[in-house]
């Protein structure tokens, strides 16, 4: 399971990517959160407006993966913050 829950992030960063294009510029973190974010069934959006900080800087997923904004490139990677299950 766990692959494709990395994969899932990978195609959250992919949407956020697409997302930043259209702008044609950065964004700041916060301005991924109603178009994407809050409305992607992968985000856990409690947990994310309680521990993604302000501005937003993670994004839980309710697979044990999310993202992390990287402020130096603008960009959104992955990150693991929970039990991962090799099955």
């Amino acid at each position: 399971m766990s692959y494709e829950q990395v994969e899932e992030a990978w195609s959250l960063i992919d949407e956020a990517m697409k997302l930043k294009e259209k702008s044609d510029g950065d964004l700041e973190p916060d301005a991924y959160w109603d178009p994407l974010f809050a409305t992607s069934p992968l985000v856990d959006v409690p947990r994310t407006q309680s521990e993604g900080g302000a501005p937003l800087e993670k994004v839980f997923l309710k697979s044990p993966y999310g993202l992390q904004f990287r402020r130096d490139h603008m960009d959104w990677i992955p990150f693991r913050h929970g039990e991962v299950t090799l099955d």
